[in-house]
Order: structure tokens, then sequence, then C-alpha cells
């Protein structure tokens, strides 16, 4: 089975997982990661500051992004 990491990027801050996780498939790999993320989102949105990003990418055994879910705060005006 392919296995593949996470990684969170918030500001200057940027790391991936060492451990990977397998998965059956790509479609697998993706229901994880939105389930992950959508346990950590709502902690992270209450804290992010104006202007700023936050984004969870999966990455391949190769370590390249294949999927990338993304929090943008931006101040319109």
């Amino acid at each position: 089975m392919p296995q593949y990491f996470f990684r969170i990027r918030h500001g200057r801050y940027s790391g991936a997982s060492d451990q990977g996780s397998e998965f059956e498939s790509r479609e697998a790999a993706w229901t994880e990661m939105t389930k992950v993320c959508g346990n950590l989102v709502g902690g992270i949105s209450r804290s992010l500051k104006q202007n700023a990003e936050w984004q969870m990418e999966l990455l391949d055994e190769a370590k390249n992004p294949v999927f990338r879910i993304r929090l943008v705060a931006e101040t319109l005006g």
C-alpha cells in the first residue's frame, strides 16, 4: 500500500510528519485528510490572524504534495 505523510504550514512554521500512514487509494487518503483537517480547523480558525494562511498537505512517498487544504484569512477593502 502507498504511504502518505501530512504537512502543516502556518506562517513561517512548516512541519511534515516523520511517520507515514498507509492508505489503500488516493481517495482513502483524501478522506482521512479531510477528517483530520476537520478536527483541527475549528481551533485554528479561532486563533488565525488577519491576512494569514494555514494549510495542510498530503504528501506521497517521495514527499511531493498530492492534496492541499487551505484556510485563508483576508482583509478586504
